[in-house]
C-alpha cells in the first residue's frame, strides 16, 4: 500500500500539523513516510500545503506531484488540488468554507463541515483533526488503533490538555464520512 496524500489550506487551519501528525501516525504504524511543508512567510492567512507519502514499501521519491488523495480546506485551494489529483483521486473538501464544486470531472468528491463539526466538538481549531479522521477512514492510510497513546508521544506537555478534544475531533471525522 502506497497513499500519497496532500493537504491544502491556509495558514492557522492547522495544514502543517495535520501532515505532521498523519506522519507521525503512520510511522507509530510502522509504515514508510515523506512529509514535505510549504507555507507562506505570513504568521496566518497565507498558503499552507503539505505533501506526504505513506507506503509499506521503501519510498523512491519523497515528492508528491499526482497525489492519490487532496484535502481541500478553504476555496483557494480548491483550483490546484483539482489540477494535481489523479485521475479517481479522492479529494475530501471542507464544506464549511469551500462552496463551490470542482470543475474537473473524474475525481472521487467527498464533502464535510469540518470546520462546523470542529466548532460542535467544541472549538473550530480541531477542524484539521476532523479532517483527519476523515481521511484515515476515506483512504484506508492509517487505521488510528492508539489515537490517545499517539498524541501523548505526540503533543508536547503544555498541549496534552487538548488530547481528550483530539480524539473527539478526529472520531467526528471518522464518523462523519
Amino acid at each position: 500500500m502506497t497513499e500519497k496524500s496532500f493537504f491544502a489550506g491556509f495558514g492557522g487551519q492547522g495544514i502543517i500539523s495535520l501532515g505532521q501528525l498523519w506522519v507521525y501516525f503512520a510511522m507509530q504504524e510502522g509504515k514508510n513516510v515523506t512529509f514535505f511543508p510549504f507555507y507562506g512567510a505570513e504568521k496566518r492567512g497565507g498558503i499552507a500545503r503539505a505533501s506526504v507519502i505513506i507506503s509499506d514499501e521503501e519510498i523512491a521519491s519523497p515528492l508528491v506531484t499526482t497525489p492519490d488523495s487532496a484535502l481541500v480546506m478553504n476555496m483557494d485551494s480548491l483550483p490546484l488540488c483539482e489540477k494535481i489529483i489523479k485521475e479517481n483521486g479522492l479529494m475530501l473538501i471542507n464544506s464549511t468554507l469551500v462552496k463551490e464544486d470542482p470543475k474537473r470531472g473524474g475525481i472521487k468528491v467527498v464533502k464535510i463541515e469540518a470546520s462546523s463539526i470542529a466548532e460542535q466538538v467544541g472549538n473550530v481549531v480541531f477542524a484539521n483533526m476532523v479532517a483527519l479522521g476523515a481521511m484515515a477512514k476515506l483512504t484506508s492510510a492509517l487505521k488510528l488503533a492508539d489515537i490517545e497513546g499517539i498524541l501523548r508521544k505526540f503533543f508536547p506537555a503544555d498541549k496534552q490538555q487538548f488530547i481528550p478534544m483530539n480524539i473527539k475531533a478526529i472520531q467526528a471525522g471518522f464518523d462523519a464520512v
